[in-house]
């Protein structure tokens, strides 16, 4: 017995000797280093360190939902429609890194949704026109639903220097304080820029900038009056644009518009939008000074003597024309009514 009891210890011990042999002989893995993302404060709140950069990055949205019930005066065509709902998604990605010469910023914003009803609160045709937004097609939907994709914000900021998409510098409260449907074209909050904007301390700034046109036209009319009765082949001539190619007077007789011909109204992009702005920005509020010059370019008139009678031919027609608009803002910050209040005109 105490013979087997010895070989039984004898083999325990020698299996455990091997087994701390073997152990012995094994790789010895290290724990892989566990980066933790680290808070960011050097440009406000909501900023951390993308892991393993020197970048600060800061991810925000929101969701958003939409009613609103107009009265009608009319229930032909698209004027229906009293009620409409939207529900929207924004995505925002602010990422800044500190360079040797400045900060080097990029920021995105994404805009996406689903709207139904009249303008303002529902479809856009603005938004359609830019191809922005899509309406849905059947006999029940068309005109009344839209899907919406907009790509509202993509810019790069450098030492002064701002390129890519982005609120245009002539505006100045950059649509924040906008009513849709207030005003024309009030759905289309930035454009594609170049821009360069010098400090001078003390919250005052002045920039200059190309802007990408586009964003900024509005449909060009033929006349939709005609002037002294006009008459072309003994018929009353209708001069209002259904569809372009519009028609233009291009001959006169004795003084009356009689011959006219047509010319494609589609806008040309040649020259960029040429905006200046000087603005100062205080604990007080902000105020500024904005000028833009703007194109309009369009095709010339068709070939051809055109159609009507008359003689003393002449063509008034030029192929482009410039506009300017300047405006000033003032905008006073208000926080003892309620934090993030202002006064704006």
């Amino acid at each position: 017995m105490k013979l087997l009891k010895s070989s039984l210890l004898g083999s325990a011990a020698a299996f455990a000797a091997v087994g701390a042999a073997h152990a012995a002989d094994l790789p010895v893995k290290k724990a892989v280093p566990i980066e933790y993302v680290r808070v960011c404060g050097a440009y406000g709140a909501g900023f951390f360190y993308i892991p393993g950069t020197d970048t600060c990055l800061r991810i925000s949205g929101r969701a958003r939902f939409e009613g609103g019930y107009m009265t009608s005066y009319s229930r032909q065509g698209s004027n229906g429609d009293t009620s409409g709902y939207q529900g929207r998604l924004r995505i925002n990605m602010d990422a800044r890194t500190q360079t040797a010469y400045g900060t080097l910023r990029a920021f995105v914003r994404l805009d996406a949704g689903s709207r139904t009803g009249y303008s303002g609160v529902g479809t856009s045709g603005t938004q359609q026109r830019i191809g922005q937004a899509f309406p849905g097609l059947g006999i029940d939907q068309f005109g009344r639903a839209q899907q919406y994709v907009n790509v509202d914000k993509a810019f790069i900021q450098f030492a002064g220097m701002t390129a890519g998409r982005a609120s245009s510098f002539f505006d100045f409260y950059a649509h924040d304080f906008e009513i849709i449907g207030n005003t024309l074209g009030s759905d289309v909050a930035s454009t594609n820029l170049l821009a360069y904007t010098a400090t001078f301390g003390n919250g005052l700034s002045a920039t200059i900038s190309a802007e990408d046109p586009v964003f900024r036209r509005s449909v060009i009319f033929s006349q939709t009056i005609n002037p002294a009765g006009v008459t072309v082949n003994g018929n009353l001539a209708n001069f209002a644009q259904t569809s372009s190619p519009a028609e233009v007077f291009i001959g006169y007789t004795n003084g009356v518009p009689t011959r006219y011909s047509f010319v494609d109204v589609i806008q040309r992009s040649r020259m960029p939008d040429f905006v200046g702005a000087l603005r100062l920005d205080q604990a007080w509020g902000s105020a500024q000074v904005s000028a833009a010059v703007h194109e309009l370019n369009v095709g010339n008139v068709a070939n051809g003597a055109g159609t009507g009678t008359g003689s003393n031919i002449s063509i008034p027609h030029a192929s482009n024309s410039y506009g300017w608009a300047v405006q000033g803002g003032l905008k006073i910050n208000t926080p003892f009514i309620a934090p993030g209040d202002a006064l704006c005109t």
